[in-house]
């Protein structure tokens, strides 16, 4: 037992994650699971809120590590939030992905977490990026990450369509997300998702029994 305590500690609390974004007509969802998992080993919580928003319509899920996320992901707020005095207007979507990359670059020596970040802006519309661990930034319509990612790149790949309404698109991320918690151990909890377009943002949290079920229990 306390070689399995030890163990824990060294490896920190995981977000072991299912994480996405995809862009529709007009906007973007973001949306997540809330598991986190101690060293990948047992269930440490089911309510973690997975997707942050560092500026007024620009998030980031993440992935990895949960100490070294949640550092980046509050640095990226105050980067972000002294950018857009500066420019005395808010920052786009890019910027606030290439924060996030220099933050992980500059630190890729002791950091464990990656990140998509998404949003809106007026120059161009919505947008999706992800940020791997060591700092490569790359722009995709979808993504997906973290452990239960790897049971739905072939549902992904089938199911997104570019200049899907935002109806489609949210029955799109609460299908992929219920595949990846039903078969991933480290995800799982409620289904946390995020719209935002030039409208504004919208908040939908789905409870893991209301999820969509595939398969009998």
């Amino acid at each position: 037992m306390e070689k399995h305590c030890m163990s824990s500690q060294v490896k920190g609390v995981s977000t072991g994650t299912t994480i996405l974004a995809a862009l529709f007509d007009g906007g973007v969802v973001i949306g997540s699971d809330s598991r986190a998992s101690i060293g990948g080993e047992y269930v440490s919580s089911k309510t973690i809120n997975k997707v942050i928003q560092v500026h007024d319509r620009i998030f980031c899920c993440m992935s990895g590590s949960l100490a070294d996320a949640q550092a980046v992901t509050k640095a990226a707020k105050f980067h972000l939030s002294f950018h857009s005095v500066q420019m005395e207007k808010p920052p786009l979507v890019v910027a606030a992905a290439t924060v996030m990359k220099e933050l992980c670059f500059k630190n890729k020596d002791e950091l464990e977490a990656g990140f998509i970040t998404a949003g809106w802006d007026r120059k161009k519309g919505p947008q999706v990026y992800v940020v791997a661990i060591g700092g490569m930034l790359i722009s995709q319509p979808v993504m997906i990450a973290g452990s239960g990612s790897t049971y739905i790149y072939g549902y992904v790949d089938a199911k997104y369509r570019p200049n899907m309404s935002k109806e489609e698109c949210l029955q799109f991320a609460t299908n992929a997300l219920a595949l990846a918690m039903g078969r991933d151990n480290v995800s799982g909890g409620v289904a946390n998702l995020v719209v935002v377009s030039e409208s504004g943002v919208e908040h939908t949290v789905i409870p893991g029994d209301k999820l969509p079920q595939f398969h009998d229990d």
